[in-house]
């Protein structure tokens, strides 16, 4: 499995407030970058496969929300969070 336990409580710690918090934009988001990088190298060999093509933008879609949210409430939050994942040039 790509994402298990361990590696979701990586990611938590390290852009979260913990390991166990899951509810932050910023630890949402970063799983989702991850999932979106995922998917990005699964549909590069598998060009076909048009259900995961559906999810892959059904994720950015609630990134892009969770980012927009960051944007209206906290813009510091969201500018270290863009900088840490690199989404932005």
């Amino acid at each position: 499995m790509y994402l298990d336990s361990e590696k979701k409580q990586e990611i938590f710690g390290k852009y979260g407030k913990s390991n166990t918090d899951t509810g932050s934009p910023e630890s949402q988001i970063a799983l989702f970058s991850y999932r979106i990088s995922h998917l990005t190298q699964h549909l590069k060999s598998n060009h076909k496969d048009y259900n995961t093509e559906r999810a892959l933008k059904m994720l950015v879609g609630k990134r892009r929300r969770l980012l927009d949210y960051l944007i209206k409430n906290d813009i510091e939050r969201y500018r270290h969070i863009i900088k840490e994942l690199g989404i932005r040039k």
